[in-house]
């Protein structure tokens, strides 16, 4: 008992340090090509992360037909169809993460971020309470919203 205890905190600490922290994740014309991870996304858990009001909700502000349960899909930002078509996995990668890297002047959130923030009012620009915010979506949840949109062919 005492040694699966002992596997699962090794392979926990090796998971952790797996991961990439926010600011060291490295932006080359917006696309980010090494996993945040290390570990695959899981397209189901990317569309529960889409389509969830509490996680990315991303369908608030896209389209996205593969979903057709999903109430209220918006039509903000471009429709997701066909999103494996139009960008490689690293483009995706790096437009979930934070779209601003590829779209100047892009309303879409940087879930992948911990500021600073451009927010409206100079008393609120760069700063946050208690330091940082932490990024809206884990490394993990990114890796498994690409993966489903790399599903989403027309």
């Amino acid at each position: 008992m005492k040694r699966h205890i002992l596997l699962g905190l090794l392979l926990s600490a090796v998971t952790a340090t797996a991961e990439t922290a926010p600011a060291a994740v490295t932006f080359e014309e917006g696309a980010v090509a090494q996993s945040l991870t290390g570990v695959a996304g899981d397209p189901a858990e990317g569309a529960k992360v889409m389509s969830n009001r509490a996680l990315g909700n991303c369908v608030a502000c896209h389209t996205v037909s593969a979903m057709p349960d999903v109430a209220f899909q918006g039509n903000v930002g471009p429709s997701l169809d066909g999103a494996a078509e139009r960008w490689e996995e690293a483009q995706l990668r790096g437009i979930v993460s934070d779209a601003k890297m590829t779209f100047d002047g892009s309303v879409m959130p940087s879930f992948y971020k911990t500021g600073p923030y451009i927010r409206p009012g100079d008393a609120f620009t760069g700063k946050a309470p208690e330091g940082e915010l932490p990024p809206m979506l884990t490394a993990q949840q990114i890796e498994d919203v690409v993966a489903y949109l790399l599903t989403l062919k027309e």
